[in-house]
C-alpha cells in the first residue's frame, strides 16, 4: 500500500502524483493537465515516459520532487501487453503500417513455450520509431522521412513474462516485469519472430512503476475533481516513499544551517555512520532533506536538496 501523505514530511504541494494516462495522450500532456491545476510556478515533471498509445502508471512529479527523478527512473515496471500473432508493422504496435500478413499455425502451447528465452539478461534492436538517437537525430525523424539505419543491439533486463490467456487464436496477453530500456512492443515483435509468424503489440498498460500502482491511480478526470475541491495536495505520495530501498541518515537540529545551505554533513553529525552505498537518504530530525552521497571520510555530500531558497537563513 502507498504510504498516506504526512503533512509534516510533505508540506505544500511536493510529492509524487500517480495518474493513470489514458490512450491517445502522450506523457507531456498529461505533465500540462496537471501543471494547469496547481499553483503558479509548480515545478511538475513525469517518472518515465509512456507512449501515447499506452495507458496505465505515470508518476508525475510535483514541486521538489523533480529533483528526485533519478532515483525513481530505473525502478521496476509491469505491464500487460496484448501480442496479436501473424501481423508485423513498422512500428511494432498497432498504430503502424502493415508490412506483412502470414498464416498463424501457432498456438497457446507453443507461445508460452517460446516466453523463457526472452527472459533474464537480453538484447533488443531499439525500433525505428523510438526516441533513440542515431548521428544526432532521432530513429523516429529518420523513419517519418521513410529512412531507415542499422542500430545496434542494446542490453535490457526482463524480469518475468507471465502468460495470462487468450481472446482468440491470434490474440493473447502477457504481464511482463522489467527495468529500463526495454521496448514491449519490440519484445512482441521479437516473440513473433521466433514463432515463425510474426507479430505486433495490440494495446499495453502499464500496471505498475516501482511502489505506483494502478490501483491508487487517478484518471484525469479524478485529479480534476480533486483541484476543483482544492484537495490535490491530498493526494500526493510523500517524496520519500518511493525511496525506501535507499539507507538512511538522520542529523539534529544542530546541523539546520550545513543541510539548508548543502554543506557536506560531518561525520560526527550524523546518527550512524554512513553506509557503504551509493545515495542515501537524509533526514533532518524527521524532515527529509534529500539525497546524499557517502564519502570516503565518513561524512555526506548532498546530490539533490529539497529545500528552497526561502527555507535557507
Amino acid at each position: 500500500m502507498i504510504p498516506q501523505p504526512d503533512r509534516k514530511r510533505n508540506q505544500g504541494m511536493n510529492g509524487f502524483l500517480i495518474a493513470n494516462k489514458p490512450t491517445g495522450r502522450t506523457s507531456s500532456d498529461l505533465v500540462v493537465f496537471v501543471r494547469k491545476r496547481l499553483p503558479r510556478g509548480t515545478a511538475v515533471g513525469h517518472g518515465g515516459t509512456l507512449d501515447p498509445e499506452a495507458s496505465g502508471v505515470l508518476p508525475v512529479c510535483v514541486g521538489t520532487a523533480t529533483r528526485l527523478f533519478d532515483y525513481i527512473i530505473d525502478k521496476k515496471k509491469t505491464y500487460v501487453a496484448r501480442i496479436r500473432l501473424g501481423v508485423t508493422t513498422d512500428t511494432q504496435d498497432a498504430t503502424g503500417q502493415v508490412l506483412e500478413r502470414r498464416p498463424v499455425d501457432v498456438g497457446e502451447a507453443e507461445l508460452k513455450a517460446a516466453l523463457p528465452r526472452f527472459v533474464g539478461d537480453i538484447r533488443q534492436v531499439p525500433p525505428m520509431y523510438s526516441a533513440v538517437k542515431r548521428d544526432g537525430r532521432r530513429l523516429y525523424q529518420l523513419a517519418r522521412k521513410g529512412q531507415t539505419v542499422a542500430v545496434e543491439p542494446r542490453p535490457c533486463r526482463v524480469d518475468a513474462i507471465e502468460y495470462l490467456g487468450s481472446e482468440d487464436e491470434e490474440t493473447y496477453l502477457l504481464r511482463i516485469d522489467c527495468g529500463k530500456g526495454v521496448y514491449i512492443r519490440t519484445l512482441c515483435h521479437d516473440i513473433g519472430q521466433a514463432l515463425g509468424c510474426g507479430a505486433h503489440m495490440r494495446t499495453l498498460e502499464r500496471t505498475a512503476a516501482g511502489i505506483f500502482r494502478i490501483q491508487d491511480a487517478l484518471t484525469p478526470e479524478a485529479i480534476d475533481a480533486l483541484a476543483r475541491e482544492d484537495r490535490l495536495a491530498e493526494a500526493l505520495v510523500p517524496l520519500d516513499a518511493p525511496l525506501e530501498h535507499l539507507p538512511m541518515v538522520r542529523v539534529g537540529e544542530r546541523s539546520r544551517h550545513a543541510v539548508l545551505n548543502g554543506n557536506a554533513l560531518r561525520p560526527q553529525w550524523l546518527d550512524r555512520p554512513a553506509p557503504d552505498a551509493e545515495a542515501v537518504r537524509v533526514y533532518l530530525n524527521d524532515e527529509f532533506a534529500g539525497i546524499g552521497a557517502p564519502q570516503p571520510d565518513g561524512s555526506v555530500r548532498f546530490r539533490a536538496m529539497l529545500y528552497r531558497p526561502e527555507d535557507r537563513p
